[in-house]
């Protein structure tokens, strides 16, 4: 059995286009439905609701592995699911199978190295306050901002402000067919980015 977020309006979710290709006759798909909300009453209800479903097969001896893109421990559906599922069945045994998260696959991408020598790096999650942007960017060498795609006009304003828009990247999808790659933001203030964007900003470049 083989799990996986379900994509919104009955369409694919990423993690399934990603392995749809590899999977085999005889392995069955499970889409797994967690709500885009920030309700914590309805993500509790999302998570138990996948917990039992997942259940239902580990209890019949069935293997289940869950697929998420990126890794399964960097900010992942996966945390929410295995710590629910370990919270009602203390005896499901959970294997993590480590990936390669967001961050490293756009600085591959980019052909750059995310960090070097003893630069701090700093990652802001989800981006709802420029201020924190601010802050980041006094403390850190390097800065990677994960789902920019909402925030993008005021992060943009920011870094053009601390004069790092030379110094800043944008990747869309990475490692994907359909990646797109935006080096050097100066006059790009209007992208139009799709959910699943990253931007890292050398902050304190090191060359050597």
């Amino acid at each position: 059995m083989v799990a996986f977020p379900a994509g919104i309006e009955g369409k694919p979710g990423v993690a399934q286009q990603i392995i749809d290709l590899w999977l085999q006759p005889h392995q069955r798909r499970l889409p797994l439905v967690f709500p885009y909300v920030q309700d914590e009453v309805m993500l509790q209800q999302a998570w138990k609701t996948a917990a039992a479903q997942v259940w239902e097969w580990l209890v019949q001896g069935q293997d289940v592995a869950f697929v998420s893109e990126g890794d399964v421990s960097f900010y992942s559906t996966f945390t929410y699911l295995a710590q629910t599922l370990q919270h009602l069945h203390s005896k499901a045994a959970i294997q993590v199978i480590p990936g390669i998260s967001s961050p490293m696959a756009a600085a591959a991408a980019l052909g750059i190295p995310l960090t070097v020598r003893s630069q701090r790096l700093l990652v802001l999650p989800a981006l709802y306050h420029v201020s924190e942007l601010e802050i980041a960017l006094q403390q850190a060498d390097v800065v990677v901002l994960m789902k920019v795609s909402s925030v993008y006009a005021q992060v943009w304003q920011v870094l053009e402000r601390y004069q790092l828009l030379q110094q800043s990247y944008v990747v869309e999808r990475a490692t994907l067919p359909e990646q797109i790659i935006y080096a050097d933001l100066s006059d790009r203030p209007d992208l139009k980015l799709p959910y699943f964007s990253i931007l890292i900003v050398q902050v304190n470049r090191e060359t050597s």
